[in-house]
Formats: structure tokens, sequence, C-alpha cells
């Protein structure tokens, strides 16, 4: 078993996500690059200031705008979108995700049953959609009215046509031909995905695919049956002997993090990454292109899995909770904030919104974790540049630094 400090493991975990030590990536290359080693790009339908997924790959791209990841995936057909935990994931994956697919349509311990019952429910339906997805190409769910349809009570829709389009997307019939204000457009799977690509891998080939699919995005990794790791398939049923599979077959390790109870687990292939680290060495991959992020902070994006979800108590000590669907009386915070990476740590958070009628970023409330930062003027000097950057990004032409209230800070805010 491979011991290491908290320190790496931070370290770690950052760097396979492509948040440390600087962006390393660029352009829409950089997108696919960066999508890709990210393993899953999870997608929200939220807009504040920008959606979570196009925040998340500005922190790692240089030269990022919003809606390039739809770029490479509904246009390159790169990356295709899917599952009750929605996220893009690389196309040439499509035969192991079509394994689970398949599981959904069949019902099982370790998929949601509610989408097997679908078929029951809405037999007819399900065979109207796939018909007229052969005549026309592709559909939107706002291509049946209301009252031509029947009326559901169902978590994915209000209509039957958008019950069945729900399912033959979940099981695999149909996929996500491109986005229209987020909203799915369907088209039959043949169309979009390669021939070649339309098949299923063995069952025991998508099992370890799905475990070490998992590893890799964690980094470092425990089973743990979290309602987002059974949405992403994990086959928990069967899991500890797969875990005990791949140990044996050296496709993972065990590790130990000092501090931490549990024993987590790593791809193999990572243990070099691992080995420069605890040398105090930077992997030569993950050198930046431009600056560092103690050079620049970067902002973290609502759902970035590095601190969403509690991961941000156990990695850097620091209590981030997504406010945005508490009640106003009840956030500590604010409706959208973001978590503030300096170095290698979460030293702050703030919320804003962005007026788009005159193009101005208006901060609403900064907090630090430590108020010494206030005065620090490299925290400061790295805060503008963040923002800076962030406010391009947008598309923004004016700052609106009122509500800090650090002097030095908002001083070198408004300087940008």
């Amino acid at each position: 078993m491979l011991s290491i400090d908290l320190d790496i493991a931070r370290h770690f975990i950052l760097g396979k996500q492509g948040l440390w030590p600087g962006r390393r990536w660029r352009g829409i290359e950089g997108v696919e690059q960066a999508m890709r080693a990210m393993e899953f790009l999870q997608l929200d339908p939220l807009q504040i200031i920008a959606r979570s997924q196009d925040i998340k790959l500005h922190s790692r791209v240089i030269g990022y705008t919003p809606g390039l990841w739809e770029d490479v995936t509904y246009q390159q057909r790169k990356f295709f979108d899917w599952g009750g935990w929605l996220a893009a994931r690389p196309m040439d994956e499509l035969p192991h995700w079509r394994v689970v697919m398949r599981r959904e349509r069949d019902g099982g311990p370790d998929v949601d049953t509610r989408i097997h019952k679908m078929a029951h429910d809405h037999a007819e339906a399900i065979a109207e959609m796939r018909t007229i997805l052969a005549e026309r190409g592709v559909v939107n769910n706002r291509d049946f009215e209301m009252a031509a349809r029947k009326r559901t009570q169902s978590y994915r829709g209000r209509k039957d046509s958008a019950l069945a389009l729900y399912y033959l997307w979940r099981t695999g019939d149909v996929m996500t031909h491109h986005r229209e204000n987020f909203e799915r457009v369907y088209a039959l799977t043949e169309t979009i995905a390669p021939a070649d690509l339309i098949h299923e891998s063995s069952d025991a080939e998508a099992d370890r695919f799905l475990i070490k699919k998992d590893i890799g995005f964690s980094g470092l990794w425990r089973l743990n049956r979290t309602s987002d790791a059974w949405q992403r398939g994990i086959p928990f049923s069967q899991a500890k002997t797969i875990i005990q599979t791949l140990l044996a077959d050296d496709e993972i390790v065990e590790v130990k993090v000092e501090g931490w109870k549990p024993v987590h687990y790593a791809l193999s292939g990572d243990l070099a990454l691992l080995d420069d680290l605890a040398a105090g060495r930077v992997p030569k991959a993950w050198t930046p292109l431009e600056k560092t992020t103690t050079d620049e902070v970067t902002f973290l994006a609502p759902l970035d899995h590095v601190s969403a979800r509690g991961r941000a108590k156990i990695v850097f000590a620091f209590d981030y909770v997504w406010e945005v669907y508490k009640p106003e009386h009840q956030r500590k915070y604010g409706y959208y904030t973001l978590p503030i990476l300096w170095g290698d740590r979460l030293v702050g958070r703030f919320d804003s919104k962005f007026d788009k009628t005159s193009r101005t970023f208006v901060i609403l409330g900064l907090w630090l974790e430590t108020a010494a930062l206030g005065s620090d003027e490299s925290f400061a000097a790295a805060l503008a540049a963040g923002f800076a950057r962030f406010m391009t990004f947008l598309g923004a032409e004016s700052l609106d630094a009122a509500a800090i209230q650090e002097p030095l800070l908002r001083q070198q805010i408004i300087g940008v």
C-alpha cells in the first residue's frame, strides 16, 4: 500500500483535474484535451453568470469562451452527453456506456428502475417517437403541444412524448443531436455515433471500465455508494469483487492518505505522477502554458469535482456548500458563490452577477478564509489577474467591486 501525505494528495487531485499548477491547455484543441483529462464534464442548465460546465473549462483552458464544449461535442462528435447524472463523455467510450444503457432498459440492482418502468407505462408513445424520429431526423420535446399529448406526473416531464424521448435517450436508441437553450434535440443513435461504436462491450469489460473511470475522475477514490456514483453506473452489487480483481491485475493500487481513515484507490498508470509529487517535482505533463495558480487565482465552478459535494472540506479544509437551492434567509454567503483557488489552497469565495444589458460584472460579496489575505500584496495581484481573465471570459466591459471590504483588494481589482 502506498502512503502519502495530504499535500501530495491535494496536488494530485488538483493536477489530475487540470487545475494545478496552472492552465496547461489552450483553444478548441485544449477543450477536447481538458474534457478527456477530466473524465466527465458534468452539465447543469442553471445560468447565473455562466453555466457551471463553462466555468469549469474556463478554469482549465486558456482562451475558453462559453459554449466551446458544445462545438467539440455536437459539431465534432468527440463527446456525447448522457445519464441521470448528466455529463459529456468521450464518444469512443460509447460501447461501455451502451452496457449501462441496456441495464437501464432491462432493470437491475445497479440502475434507476424508473427507466425500466417507463417502457411499460408509455410503450405506445415510445413506439410513436421512434417512428417520428425516423421520419423527421431530429425532434425536440417542444415539437409536441401539451394539448395533444397524454399528461404525466413524472420527474422527467409533464407529457408522454417527453418521457418517451427521455426513455429512448437513456436506453441508447437516440442521442443528443445538439442543444437549443440547453434543451436536448434528439436524433437516432445511428445518425450521430460512428457505426463501429454502436455495439456493447462485454459486461466484465464494462464493469472494469466503470470502476477505473470513476477512480480516474476522483484521482483518489474510495468505494462509497453516493447518489452521484450510482448514477454514473458504478456496479455496486459487484464492486468489491471487481476492485479485488483490478488490484490483483495491477491496474489499481491502494493508497493511504495521512489523516484520512478510509483506504483509497488510484490508477496504477498514475504512480509516476505520484512519484514526481512525492519527490517535490511538478510532473512534466502538468507544466502550465502561462501563469501558475500562485500568480493568478482560479475560480472553481459550483459543481467542480475537486470541491463539490463536501470534498472541499476533506481535501482543503474548506467548508463549501452551493447555496443556490437554499431559501435566501438560509444562505450564509450568496446564491452563486465560487471558491477561489490560490496556489494549491482554497482561500476564499465570492458571489457575483453579470448585468448583460450594461455588460457589468458585479461582485456582490467577497469572503476570505484568513483576514490577513486582505492586506497581502501577492494575493491582491493574483486576485486582480483572476478577475481580469474572468471578465474577458464573460464578455464584461466594466466591473463593480464596491462590495469588497478590503481596500487593497478593491483597489487592485478596480485597476483591471
